[in-house]
């Protein structure tokens, strides 16, 4: 089975670098976005082909999480996004929720509890791909019966 791609959006470096390492340990494919900027650039290019799930803080300077989110949904609306933020708050928990995050955790996130949401997440978007290649594979098959 190919690895988990993962997108890890936060503009803490040091943060970025060491959960990084983590998931990498974990079998998972890491690429790194330090702004929401970065991160749909990437996620538009070739290196964002085929992403999984993007790890996004909320609190980044620029384009913030949420203002993200809603354009990473709108641009892939199929990549599962698991929100992260230190200074979590129900508002902003609530509105990630309203606009398709899969979930949203606290940091430091238990890596254990983020490994598995990661795989909750990517099994997810899994489903819904093979759901959209079902329907395709029916159409041909029905365009042919006409």
């Amino acid at each position: 089975m190919t690895p988990t791609k993962v997108m890890l959006v936060d503009d803490e470096k040091p943060f970025v670098e060491a959960v990084s390492k983590r998931l990498d340990k974990r079998g998972c494919k890491i690429i790194a976005a330090y702004s929401g900027e970065e991160a749909m650039t990437k996620l538009n290019s070739k290196e964002g082909a085929n992403v999984d799930v993007v790890l996004l803080d909320v609190k980044m300077p620029g384009m913030d999480g949420n203002d993200t989110l809603k354009a990473i949904k709108q641009a892939h609306p199929l990549i599962e996004v698991i929100m992260l933020t230190g200074h979590g708050t129900m508002e902003s928990a609530i509105e990630g929720m309203r606009q398709g995050a899969f979930d949203y955790m606290t940091k430091p996130a238990e890596m254990d509890i983020l490994a598995a949401k990661i795989e909750q997440a990517s099994s997810k978007k899994r489903g819904h791909e093979a759901k959209i290649q079902e329907a395709r594979a029916q159409m041909i098959v029905t365009r042919r019966g006409d």
